[in-house]
């Protein structure tokens, strides 16, 4: 599994990065396009930095493996909610373009990680 320190400071950076969702969530205008849009979104980056930390009380490799790929799946479904947020709230664009880099690193940090540990295990 990872080096402890890159436990932690992953386990902060996926949490920095959902509160910076909801941040902006609560400056998206409320009507009925965009209530579902900032449910799925506050919920799927949420659920990144909660799976990764699940990942990392893995009862083994093969649940460490699994935990990591849903907090991936996790960033990709989240990528797809702020396409559709950029889509519905053009006046966003700007601010949304650092949380989409972020999210993509996110997914290449987490995809690294599933790929050297499944190395491992061959």
């Amino acid at each position: 599994m990872a080096k402890e320190g890159i436990i932690y400071d992953l386990e902060d950076r996926t949490t920095e990065f959902a509160k910076r969702v909801i941040r902006l969530c609560k400056v998206i205008p409320k009507n009925t396009i965009n209530f579902p849009l900032i449910g799925q979104s506050v919920r799927s980056a949420g659920s990144i930095g909660a799976n990764y930390r699940e990942a990392n009380d893995a009862l083994g490799k093969k649940d460490f493996i699994h935990k990591l790929k849903i907090s991936r799946k996790e960033a990709k479904e989240t990528l797809h909610w702020f396409e559709l947020i950029e889509e519905s709230n053009p006046e966003l664009s700007v601010r949304m373009q650092e949380l989409k880099q972020e999210n993509r690193e996110l997914i290449n940090i987490l995809s690294a990680i599933i790929r050297n540990s499944t190395k491992k295990n061959k």
